[in-house]
């Protein structure tokens, strides 16, 4: 490094004079990732006289001169004790406003929490274009009271889960969040946090909408975004909402993988403010923060569509292709249409061609694939000749693409069928619409949802299956709308009875919820024990400077990915945190939700 830059507080390789640095002393963060580290910088004179200096404080983004070049960076602490016999040089420039210093303290948890880096965490919340200082707020308006409600109610338990309908938008929970104050609202989906912005403000509240309204946000508001608005700046929070806290896409799936749930939880938390957390399908994670409430169950049962179950066990696997019979007779003419065919990255399901049974191990508790000559179970631990259990030879690899299936539907049908798929571009225009599970974030709206293979999300080999299936029937429902409303989905299956038709079946999620929670239990999973998986260059390295800690099981590789499981999360964090990272790039994902 060169002489006369910054330096950390502890461990500093700078030569200089050992007076004191004339001038207030601040230590910077720079926005570099492979760095971590903080360097001290001495307030420029010429900031003290223009008043530039006043407006220092702790998340001020600045530019400092580090090896040779101008970087951005965050002041993280103010009137610094300097390093004896250093010789500092000053701050290059005042960017503008940056995080508070609760988002500041919250980054250093959340660094420790999903074992990375402090700076990508500091840059989500960081606007986008540079802030000189937050506009002066109008006095916030009067949200009318009203009679109480369940969501009113919600947020007298500090935290709360409610299970709602499958349609509902989060408004009137929003609004019960309002009736606080300033509320954290935090949704999965970006159409409907725009949505609900735009009818908070018909209802007279002061929005800033994530991340562009980072300004507004500053100055006082009611933040409403997608995942990045965890980390909008709030000055006076008053309560924490998350809609839809199941969705998967409330997780970063870029390292450090955090989740906006649990990132606002905390926030809550140290705010002393409530949080409600709402969906259809709660997570475990969900149903074990706080209690659960939820509506009467003729209502909850009445919000979920119609499901028609076609059972396929009896179909001839050769000759059915990939339609049941009776797929035609609920794919009604005159109504919008949409079906799903999830293919990509799905284990292929062999069935026999005599007894139409898919192809299981001796004790039937998991499915096989055919890996050469010989099928293997799921987990590797059973083999045996490709013969069916029936003692049947005749078996059939059950894997039909979107584009082939689409091809067959129309000719079904006898109309054209859009395709969508995740890298599709543009809307769907056609009455029937197929795809994978990107179709159900791509369409407003249906009569009639269609999953054509269910027993692919149903028999995957994750950790999270059952949970993951349940969560697509409930997007979908909210696509069809309830049974009044003639909502309905269509499910073919060699599943009947499985427990997330069930569930479906009676508006129920409970018993998706009841039966993961026993298998989670018994398996010491996520939230009953943690995980951690490890991969990349570097990930043999790491595991290797993990060593051996109390309670901590590490297993691998498998696939060139390593596990680390124990009962709590907090020694494996701490060793994580103490140990250097290997040069080579290593991805670390605390608690994975697809496993």
């Amino acid at each position: 490094m060169e002489l006369g830059e910054g330096g950390p507080p502890a461990g500093s390789d700078h030569i200089g004079e050992t007076s004191r640095p004339a001038g207030r002393v601040v230590r910077v963060l720079p926005d570099v990732v492979g760095i971590d580290r903080e360097f001290d910088y001495v307030v420029p004179r010429a900031w003290e006289d223009d008043g530039r200096a006043e407006r220092l404080d702790v998340g001020t983004m600045v530019r400092v001169q580090l090896s040779g070049r101008r970087v951005a960076g965050w002041v993280t602490a103010v009137d610094v004790e300097p390093t004896v016999g250093v010789r500092l040089v000053p701050l290059a420039k005042l960017s503008g406003m940056g995080p508070s210093r609760e988002l500041i303290d919250l980054a250093g948890w959340a660094s420790w929490r999903w074992a990375g880096r402090r700076v990508p965490f500091l840059r989500a919340a960081s606007p986008e274009r540079m802030v000189a200082a937050a506009p002066r707020r109008r006095p916030p308006p009067m949200v009318p009271a009203g009679p109480r409600d369940v969501f009113d109610e919600a947020f007298d338990h500090g935290i709360a889960t409610i299970r709602v309908a499958p349609a509902d938008d989060g408004f009137e929970v929003a609004l019960a969040a309002c009736r606080r104050g300033d509320a954290l609202i935090v949704a999965a989906d970006a159409r409907r946090a725009r949505h609900l912005a735009v009818a908070l403000r018909r209802a007279g509240i002061t929005v800033a909408l994530a991340p562009d309204d980072w300004a507004v946000a500053a100055g006082g508001a009611t933040v409403v975004g997608t995942r990045s608005a965890a980390w909008m700046p709030m000055p006076e929070l008053a309560a924490v909402v998350v809609i839809d806290e199941h969705d998967e896409r409330l997780k970063e799936e870029r390292t450090p993988a955090w989740h906006a749930r649990d990132v606002v939880l905390e926030r809550a938390r140290r705010a002393a403010v409530p949080a409600v957390l709402i969906s259809p399908a709660p997570s475990l994670e969900a149903l074990r923060a706080g209690p659960l409430l939820r509506r009467e169950r003729s209502r909850e049962r009445d919000d979920w569509p119609i499901v028609d179950v076609l059972d396929r066990r009896d179909d001839d696997p050769v000759k059915a292709g990939p339609f049941a019979e009776r797929l035609r007779l609920h794919l009604p003419d005159d109504k919008r249409i949409v079906c799903v065919l999830n293919r990509t990255g799905r284990a292929r399901l062999l069935a026999c061609g005599a007894c139409g049974e898919l192809v299981r191990t001796e004790d039937g508790s998991s499915i096989m694939r055919l890996d050469g000559d010989e099928l293997v179970s799921t987990n590797g631990a059973e083999r045996r000749p490709v013969v069916c259990i029936c003692g049947s030879t005749s078996l059939k690899t059950l894997r039909v693409g979107v584009e082939r299936a689409g091809e067959e539907l129309a000719a079904l049908i006898g109309e054209p069928v859009d395709e969508v798929t995740a890298t599709s571009e543009g809307d769907p225009s056609t009455r029937v619409v197929i795809g994978t599970e990107a179709v159900l974030h791509r369409v407003a709206h249906a009569d009639v949802v269609a999953f054509l293979d269910l027993d692919q999300e149903l028999l995957a080999v994750r950790q999270r299956a059952a949970e993951q299936a349940f969560s697509m029937l409930a997007h979908a429902a909210r696509l069809t709308g309830g049974r009044s409303r003639g909502g309905r989905i269509v499910v073919q299956t060699r599943q009947p009875d499985h427990e997330v038709i069930a569930a479906a079946r009676k508006g129920d999620p409970a018993i998706v919820a009841i039966a993961e929670r026993n298998r989670r239990q018994a398996l010491a999973l996520p939230p009953y024990g943690t995980q951690v998986a490890l991969s990349g260059a570097g990930a043999a390295e790491l595991v290797d400077a993990f060593g051996t800690v109390d309670g901590v099981q590490l297993r691998g590789p498998v696939e060139e990915r390593w596990l680390i499981r124990a009962a709590r999360l907090e020694p494996v964090l701490d060793r994580l945190a103490e140990i250097p990272r290997p040069a080579a790039r290593v991805r670390v994902e605390v608690d994975p939700l697809r496993i």
